[in-house]
């Protein structure tokens, strides 16, 4: 009985460890952050991750090329470039409006849908993932919140989550690129 209660109570502290974001206070904080407007387009990102001690574990950057098509469904196609770690290469997100200020997606890699919902200048962003770290893969919870910096840049901050418990952050800073920036072939 002394270890059931044991265990409990040390789950209940380790479930307390657990990143809390109130979003309502984002609701009237402006820029207005809306996916539709900011990925239509060439959009450049940055990015580590940290794993649980917050050792640089990888460093990276994206190239996403996103587009609308006729039925409203938001494409981001994504290149990762690794310099520190490897990673996926490449994943291609489809991304609809639900109303309400709720988005579903799907990219191949992915499990099942992500959820993500609108809050003024933040996203939150949920999704489940098969995570491939060295010759085994884990599946974990991807928690992302995404605030406007401005009406070009953003910032994305990612929890990855095993049985409730951060392994590790990513953190990522995107920013469109101007249509005169990108060259014609």
């Amino acid at each position: 009985m002394f270890k059931v209660i044991t265990f409990i109570t040390v789950l209940t502290l380790i479930s307390g460890c657990g990143t809390s974001i109130n979003a309502d206070k984002y609701q009237t904080i402006t820029p207005t952050f809306d996916p539709y407007i900011f990925f239509n387009g060439k959009v450049k990102a940055w990015g580590i991750v940290q794993n649980r001690s917050g050792d640089l574990v990888q460093r990276f950057t994206v190239d996403i090329d996103g587009s609308i098509d006729s039925s409203n469904v938001l494409t981001l196609d994504e290149t990762f470039h690794y310099e520190v770690g490897e990673g996926v290469a490449h994943r291609v997100w489809k991304i609809s409006s639900e109303g309400n200020n709720k988005l579903q997606g799907s990219a191949g890699d992915i499990l099942g849908l992500a959820e993500g919902n609108l809050y003024g200048n933040a996203m939150r962003w949920q999704y489940t993932m098969d995570l491939p770290v060295d010759d085994t893969s884990y599946k974990v919870e991807f928690d992302d919140w995404i605030w406007s910096f401005n009406d070009s840049t953003i910032v994305n901050r990612s929890y990855i989550k095993k049985f409730g418990l951060t392994m590790a952050e990513v953190t990522i800073f995107m920013q469109q690129i101007p249509l005169e920036s990108v060259t014609v072939k």
